[in-house]
């Protein structure tokens, strides 16, 4: 005779089995989410409890978290690519500091003598020079590891030295500042923004791409005789996106100026209003923006493209990938490339928002930008990882530096937490690994 319980627990699970199924949602995903919301409230509740001033979720902590998540954000994605691949980037951190010295030494050494101080191509020329200079690192260190056979642990290793000791010797030790003020705007701040009018722009836009993908996507498998989704579960989906855009859209916008920012533009602008009566929201910042852009575009090359084909390849089964007539040698120079013109990239975000270039950027960074990858599902193993999942990895990694900072953690139990989180998270890779064979 059957158990009632046991079929009602089978019926469940089942039912959850079928949701799952349907909706094809990745229970790494929701892992990862459920993840960040237990840290944010958390952390709101401990800060409440302990400080008596819960101060996580809210609008002026989201959107500097959102902020601060940027630079190793972009930074991710590419490291999603390095690992599938089997390899490992050790120097992101230090080729970050490297690269922002010498953009620090262009834009306040250099080009002012040729161009002027103030000229507008100054942050332009910064940036290119930002972003080649990063790529010419990558495919160097790419290089030694595809055609010299080099491990990538120990040239990145050593790159990791290498490169800290030249941002020393570029500038002899000192820290670069002001930087040019166009070029600040990168890093975010009060003018560094787009306003409520402009994010609800990017909002409409971004809700219009999730229901055109959607509508394509479906009618792509539908032409090729593929099997579709429910169509419950395509609403579900269109309206769980919508829904996220929409409220990082009030959050962002839910931030306003602070009063002395305010006082100082109805200054500037002979305005006949009280600083009390003026709201100015910020928005999403040029950083995020950035970032956002970069993980569409970095999906759309892993996930759409040749050169995407053979990065998973090659992760899967090197040897296998070689003999199909793929150029594994080249392909590994083209990735670390990649990878160094998005350290270029995050390089850009990380001095534009302090304003100079010192050493002490992207200390530790590169941890951070391996723990993302790694909690947002990319395996050690190769072969395995998106960029999206990165993404959210970095958000999940700042949001516990942020929120241990914010309820007084020291910097040594910072350091414990991300080295365990890191730990734990390629252990629970290997039993997600053995559970799906």
């Amino acid at each position: 005779m059957s158990d009632p319980t046991i079929e009602a627990d089978d019926h469940k699970e089942s039912g959850l089995v079928k949701f799952l199924r349907a909706t094809e949602v990745d229970t790494r995903l929701l892992g990862m989410i459920g993840a960040l919301i237990l840290i944010w409230v958390g952390f709101h509740l401990y800060g409440g409890i302990v400080n008596n001033f819960a101060a996580f979720l809210t609008p002026r902590n989201l959107w500097n978290l959102s902020v601060q998540t940027s630079s190793i954000a972009v930074m991710a994605t590419g490291m999603v690519l390095i690992i599938v691949t089997r390899h490992i980037d050790l120097s992101v951190g230090s080729m970050l500091g490297f690269v922002a010295m010498i953009m620090g030494v262009v834009q306040v050494w250099v080009l002012p003598e040729y161009l002027g101080l103030g000229h507008p191509m100054i942050w332009i020329i910064t940036v290119c020079v930002g972003i080649v200079f990063g790529a010419m690192v990558g495919a160097f260190q790419g290089a030694l590891i595809a055609y010299l056979g080099i491990p990538a642990f120990i040239v990145t290793l050593g790159g990791l030295l290498i490169w800290r000791g030249s941002a020393y010797l570029v500038a002899r030790g000192e820290t670069i500042a002001p930087l040019d003020a166009s070029f600040s705007l990168i890093g975010g701040g009060p003018y560094g923004t787009i306003g409520a009018t402009g994010s609800w722009i990017v909002g409409l836009f971004a809700c219009a791409g999730i229901i055109m993908l959607l509508y394509g996507g479906r009618k792509q498998r539908i032409r090729f005789g593929f099997p579709t989704r429910p169509m419950w579960a395509e609403y579900l989906i269109g309206i769980v996106g919508v829904g996220i855009v929409l409220g990082a859209v009030m959050v962002m916008n839910s931030y306003y100026w602070p009063k002395g920012i305010v006082r100082r533009h109805i200054e500037a602008n002979n305005l006949s209003v009280a600083p009390e009566e003026l709201f100015i929201s910020h928005g999403f910042a040029i950083p995020v923006l950035i970032a956002l852009a970069v993980g569409v575009a970095m999906t759309f090359l892993a996930t759409r493209t040749r050169f995407g084909r053979y990065v998973f390849a090659i992760g899967g089964n090197p040897e296998a990938a070689e003999l199909a007539g793929i150029n594994t040698k080249k392909m590994t120079m083209l990735i670390f490339a990649l990878m160094g013109a998005l350290v270029g990239i995050a390089a850009v975000i990380a001095s534009a928002r302090l304003k100079s270039s010192t050493l002490a950027l992207g200390q530790l960074d590169e941890l951070y930008v391996i723990a993302a990858a790694v909690i947002g599902g990319t395996s050690f193993a190769g072969g395995i990882g998106t960029i999206y999942g990165a993404i959210l990895g970095a958000l999940v990694m700042q949001s516990l530096q942020s929120g241990m900072v914010l309820i007084g953690f020291d910097a040594a139990i910072q350091q414990m937490v991300v080295g365990g989180v890191l730990v734990l998270a390629v252990y629970l890779d290997t039993l997600y690994r053995k559970n799906s064979v």
